[in-house]
């Protein structure tokens, strides 16, 4: 598997946990020194786990434009453009997202994410 297929794979499996509303699966990919920058702030591991709580954040979801680039032997930064639709809302929202994975013990784990809403004409 290429390391584009495996940072892929990664990503997409946290948006599942998030869809699925599966916090133990979102704590598992994130690592335990996970830093996230979203628009409303700063958040750790247990914020982003934490916030399935009341179930799925996500009903539905695709990514486009992804693009991953190689940050050295045991890291790896993934970005993409996003379309979800968070649970009980009609409209679609757009967000621009990268991801930092680290390398460790056999497998990745998500060490840093940023999410930036679209501006301006939807995503292709």
């Amino acid at each position: 598997m290429t390391l584009a297929a495996e940072i892929e794979a990664c990503e997409r499996a946290v948006w599942q946990a998030l869809a699925d509303g599966d916090a133990a699966a979102d704590r598992a990919a994130l690592a335990a020194d996970f830093l996230g920058l979203y628009p409303d702030g700063f958040a750790g591991r247990e914020d982003h786990a934490g916030q399935l709580a009341r179930g799925p954040t996500v009903a539905e979801f695709a990514l486009s434009q992804l693009r991953v680039l190689p940050l050295g032997p045991d890291h790896a930064l993934i970005a993409y453009a996003a379309r979800y639709r968070r649970p009980g809302r009609g409209a679609d929202e757009d967000m621009y997202v990268s991801s930092v994975w680290r390398r460790r013990g056999g497998g990745w784990e998500n060490l840093f994410s940023q999410d930036t809403p679209a501006m301006g004409d939807r995503l292709p």
